[in-house]
């Protein structure tokens, strides 16, 4: 059975719904180590990063949210992986521009608004993340205009991976009124039944 370590409030909730969207039968570690600790010597020994999300099945153990989801995907997604390479290589396109392009600002406005403490929330460095997430929704919408999904008719590993980040956006307060491309498509997605199971364990 594969084994996923981290924590759902963190970058391990997309891998839980990857997980959840190809019904691979897995269970998720909240810690290797007796005292609950990331930075212990067993779990140095699965991601010498220290950083969660990390993935074991049988001898392989990945780490890094993206390439655990793309692996994923690829051995046991069935039609959210591609077959051409053409659509494969969307599929990376998409999962690198949301990692580069949205997860950095969100994180930055969804920390200063809700994440951080009182005393180290700065308001100015989360509108300022909202500016500069403008373009890249600007992108996200464009793409949506015409068609349900980011490869075209279909749910695909490009969809949950960038979904996945976009899901910071209500939670960071993130305005998406203008992007309703994107919004009516974020929306969609996480009506799907794999991404309520994942969103669930928010709440265990």
């Amino acid at each position: 059975m594969i084994t996923l370590y981290g924590v759902p409030r963190s970058r391990t909730l997309r891998c839980i719904w990857m997980l959840e969207e190809v019904g691979a039968p897995y269970r998720l570690e909240k810690s290797p180590a007796s005292d609950g600790s990331w930075h212990s010597p067993e779990y140095t020994a699965i991601n010498p990063n220290r950083k969660i999300p990390a993935l074991r099945d049988g001898e392989l153990v990945l780490w890094e949210s993206l390439a655990i989801n793309q692996y994923l995907a690829e051995k046991y997604g069935g039609t959210l992986w591609p077959e051409t390479p053409e659509a494969r290589g969307l599929v990376y396109q998409w999962g690198l521009w949301a990692n580069g392009e949205l997860d950095p600002h969100l994180f930055t406005a969804i920390y200063h608004r809700l994440l951080a403490a009182e005393a180290h929330r700065d308001e100015e460095k989360a509108v300022q993340a909202e500016a500069t997430l403008q373009k890249p929704l600007g992108v996200l919408n464009a793409a949506l205009e015409s068609h349900a999904f980011l490869l075209g008719d279909a749910f695909t590993a490009a969809d949950l991976n960038v979904a996945s980040v976009a899901a910071w956006a209500p939670w960071a307060r993130v305005d998406l009124t203008a992007f309703p491309a994107a919004a009516a498509w974020l929306n969609g997605c996480l009506e799907r039944p794999a991404s309520k199971k994942a969103l669930a364990k928010l709440q265990q």
